[in-house]
């Protein structure tokens, strides 16, 4: 089981046994030809459970494990139907995969994991955690994350990515040895790239600020959606008093249950909006590096043209100290020609390797851009039209409660 200190767990691939030669095959076709890991393997989170165990602190806790299920492809296309693998895994794992995947595809929109805590809730909805709707609305959230990194074309084919599915033990240690986190980018640093950079490009600008405005458009969705389920249960929950005869009230706790399943697609693009701005600020922090490289490379031609010449060209300390004690020795300047020459050279290729860096970086960068675009509006239309429907077939219910109660009325 993994270790206790956080606060989730999930289930994936039984490694007590040996992996099958099939499985060796499909983790190397995976790897080598990045194909999508869903072409290949169903997976899903089969269900939740709480358990009691000891944390870091040796104090006694309750959390949430999850169980995930995987099985190849193949077999459900050729009628057999075998046991799936399965393995637990906690949430504080899936956040341990999703920031592993941060760092090593800064230029991809990482899919986003299920709150941890319960927002924009309507009053009787509980935010408690380990409540069951809750919990089992996670559960969703958890298997949605997978399926999407799954299905992600530079994401599915990860090695640790497949681990996760498929090696219960010994895989915190595996991503840990790939020494992500001395890779990840401090807040600092990022937040002085966005304040210093002197030429971002206008693309990731706008980009960032529709960021901003997805985040900001769906959490007024959802507050409007939280306000309106209030009234809505008040409204039905007084009508409930009525008598029998308004029994299609008694219903309104599955409607709004259903409604939170809608709220939870939102949800998922309000999270969205974070990973798509953490691509923007990695590309601020190319662009800024490369910004960076080449001032020192023009501050050390600079000086070389100086030592050459004799001329001091601006205010400086060292053309202080030339004044004050008197100039260099010829030895010593043909000895800081030289340093500087290295310093040059080696100043150049830092720029070509970081202009190279940041080419690169935008192009996969945009391409996966205009795939989360096309992701997101799709989904968002889908889960909005099915929200219209349902709210199309409560109202028929309720004009039909009122047309029973009408017709109860004129009899008396």
């Amino acid at each position: 089981m993994a270790d206790s200190g956080s606060e989730e767990i999930a289930v994936i691939g039984n490694t007590d046994l040996t992996p099958s030669e099939s499985e060796n095959n499909l983790k190397n076709t995976m790897v080598e030809k990045g194909t999508s890991l869903l072409k290949m393997m169903e997976i899903s989170v089969a269900e939740a459970e709480k358990r009691t165990g000891k944390n870091a602190v040796n104090m006694q806790e309750t959390y949430t494990v999850y169980l995930i299920e995987t099985r190849p492809v193949d077999a459900a296309s050729e009628g057999t139907n075998p046991v799936p693998d399965s393995l637990w895994r906690r949430y504080s794992e899936f956040e341990l995969l999703r920031n592993y995947l941060l760092v090593t595809y800064p230029f991809s929109v990482v899919p986003p994991l299920p709150e941890k805590r319960a927002e924009f809730v309507w009053h009787k909805l509980s935010a408690d955690n380990m409540d069951p709707d809750f919990v089992e609305r996670r559960r969703v959230g958890l298997e949605n994350f997978l399926l999407r990194v799954a299905s992600h074309p530079d994401l599915s084919s990860d090695k640790i990515f497949y681990s996760f599915l498929t090696e219960e033990n010994g895989w915190k240690e595996t991503v840990f040895e790939t020494g992500f986190q001395a890779k990840a980018d401090s807040r600092l640093k990022a937040l002085n790239a966005t304040f210093r950079v002197k030429n971002p490009d206008k693309r990731f600008a706008e980009m960032k600020h529709y960021g901003d405005e997805l985040q900001s458009v769906i959490s007024q969705l959802l507050r409007v959606r939280a306000r309106a389920a209030d009234r809505l249960y008040g409204v039905y929950k007084v009508h409930g008093n009525y008598g029998r005869v308004f029994r299609y009230a008694a219903s309104v706790d599955d409607i709004l249950e259903e409604e939170e399943h809608y709220a939870d697609q939102l949800k998922e693009y309000l999270f969205y909006a974070d990973a798509l701005r953490a691509v923007c600020r990695k590309h601020e922090l190319t662009q800024y590096e490369l910004e960076m490289a080449a001032q020192d490379l023009t501050s050390k031609k600079q000086q070389r043209e100086e030592l050459a010449t004799g001329t001091i060209r601006t205010f400086s300390l060292k053309g202080m100290t030339s004044k004050l004690f008197g100039q260099e020795t010829p030895e010593q300047r043909e000895a800081k020609l030289k340093m500087l020459e290295t310093q040059i050279e080696e100043g150049e290729e830092l720029v070509k390797e970081r202009n190279a860096e940041c080419e690169e970086f935008v192009k996969s960068a945009w391409v996966d851009i205009e795939r989360f675009k096309e992701q997101k509006d799709h989904d968002l239309r889908e889960a909005l039209i099915s929200y219209a429907i349902m709210q199309i077939s409560m109202c028929k219910k309720g004009i039909q409660v009122w047309n029973n109660a009408k017709e109860c009325f004129s009899k008396m």
